[in-house]
């Protein structure tokens, strides 16, 4: 095994040249401090997020932990990245904790900066809930863009708000806003989306007064405004008039930002290039994709690439190419924010020119066959049900005296056999059987996972009941908190947070963005 020292690494960043740096630790203790370009990716998941973060087995690897010990969750990664046919991986020696540098709390740290450095060179201009909420009383000339997906703008939004994913802002609005004095406010459900929303309208030229919501639907109501909940009003497709004006928007952007469309003979020689890491995306709407997908392309709405680039893409310094129909506005727009970001070469393509794409140099994940299973009908009676999926998940329905446990902690599990493992469709289950296996012979999985038990027409447990280890593998969101009072705290902590982190990056040499 090779260990990378810290300023080995420092070097590395420096350069420019592709280098993956994965944090093999849950979520939960990745966001209490980290390295500001490193992806999480837990060891625990490893297996079902190599594939798609790392789609060169010799691409440059660096993995680390909490103190880089010998048996650690980093070295571990190493090993079984190196059993899955990785061949340049390296442990970062003294793990997070000898990092000379900052260190970073959060999530998606890079693309939360990202938002805050644009507010800041931009000058995109905002508004307050209370003056959001004022105008609308007054029947002011506006409409509300929500630009989350239609999940999160179902679960809680602006009152009266329109869902408008941000990639989709530039392609939409003209039919949305068709008056160009109507003012558009867009928000999202904090800082970052609702910036690049509104900047991205702004960029595009148009017409229309533009404002980002200042902080919100947590500042809505963090400001004592009550929110809607179960909308789902989305912004009209576009019609010819529409899809004009943004084709032409798109255009004036894809100037600014130095975009170049290629073609699919380019697209299929980068992706059979072994030197080379080389991304393909769809940027088009969930609905557009699961209707026509294309072979060797993953999904990755453009607004929510940029709003969390680490969790799609795991190279820095590969190429990226974004994909969209015959317009490419929404690849366009993404590719405008993805090349200030400035760690990857970004294109764009359009769908009809990438058939016949070759096969991905990395295998895709391939569950076990030999896994022993056991129905929901057949569970015996003193089986130990041991349930591995995330902590929140766990909360919301488990079978009813489940032990919840992280599966590359499965060692802290205190269980008397029979065990039966679970997860929510039972992948994970099987992939940690040979571990579970290892501890308590004779484990088996529970056929289907937990969806399989209630498929069954079996009863699920809420709460937290049975933790086997702390709650750290994933990143609590404010609005997860069950105490009114404890949520309100988090939102107001959680902007602190974002804004501070602007501050934090003019003292890191390692991060920069790109000013066009």
């Amino acid at each position: 095994m090779h260990w990378l020292a810290a300023e080995e690494l420092r070097s590395a960043l420096w350069g420019g040249l592709e280098i993956a740096v994965i944090d093999a630790r849950e979520q939960g203790a990745f966001s209490a401090e980290h390295l500001f370009w490193g992806s999480c990716v837990p060891l625990s998941h490893l297996e079902t997020l190599a594939a798609d973060l790392l789609p060169r087995y010799d691409v440059a690897v660096v993995v680390l932990d909490e103190t880089g010990a010998p048996g650690g969750v980093g070295e571990r990664a190493w090993r079984r990245l190196t059993d899955l046919g990785w061949s340049d991986v390296s442990v970062l020696a003294g793990g997070i904790a000898g990092w000379p540098g900052e260190r970073y709390s959060g999530v998606n740290v890079p693309s939360k900066a990202f938002g805050e450095w644009v507010e800041q060179q931009e000058h995109t201009p905002h508004l307050t809930a209370t003056e959001l909420a004022r105008r609308q009383a007054a029947g002011d000339n506006l409409v509300v863009l929500d630009s989350r997906p239609m999940r999160e703008f179902r679960a809680m939004s602006i009152p009266g708000g329109v869902d408008c994913p941000g990639a989709e802002l530039v392609y939409r609005y003209q039919d949305a806003a068709p008056d160009p004095a109507t003012t558009i406010v867009v928000n999202c459900a904090g800082r970052t989306r609702s910036i690049i929303g509104a900047q991205s309208l702004r960029n595009a030229g148009i017409a229309n007064p533009v404002f980002a919501l200042e902080h919100g639907t947590m500042g809505w109501e963090l400001a004592g405004l009550t929110l809607a909940h179960g909308e789902t009003t989305h912004a009209p497709a576009p019609s010819a008039v529409g899809l004009d004006a943004a084709k032409a928007a798109a255009a004036r952007v894809a100037a600014r930002f130095q975009i170049t469309t290629v073609d699919g003979l380019r697209v299929r020689s980068w992706l059979a290039d072994p030197k080379r890491s080389t991304f393909v995306f769809d940027v088009r709407s969930p609905e557009e994709f699961a209707a026509s997908p294309v072979a060797g392309i993953r999904h990755a709405p453009g607004g929510q690439i940029v709003q969390a680039a680490d969790e799609y893409i795991g190279v820095l310094g590969s190429r990226v190419v974004l994909a969209d129909e015959g317009s490419l506005v929404r690849a366009t727009m993404t590719a405008s924010w993805l090349a200030q970001l400035g760690r990857y070469e970004v294109y764009v393509a359009s769908l009809t020119a990438l058939t016949d794409l070759p096969s991905p140099a990395v295998s895709t994940l391939t569950l076990p066959t030999d896994v022993p299973t056991v129905s929901a009908d057949a569970l015996p009676a003193n089986a130990t049900v041991v349930d591995l999926a995330d902590s929140l998940r766990y909360r919301r329905g488990h079978i009813p005296g489940a032990m919840w446990a992280v599966r590359a902690r499965l060692d802290q599990v205190d269980a008397k056999a029979p065990v039966v493992l679970t997860s929510p469709d039972g992948q994970l289950a099987c992939l940690a059987w040979a571990d579970a296996e290892a501890l308590w012979p004779g484990t088996a999985v529970l056929a289907g996972g937990t969806a399989g038990w209630s498929v069954a027409g079996r009863e699920l447990d809420v709460g937290l009941g049975n933790p086997t280890t702390t709650t750290d593998d994933v990143w609590y969101k404010p609005y997860d908190a069950q105490d009114e009072a404890v949520a309100r705290r988090r939102m107001q902590e959680y902007l602190t947070w974002e804004v501070a982190l602007l501050e934090q990056i003019a003292r890191d040499e390692l991060v920069s963005f790109r000013r066009f």
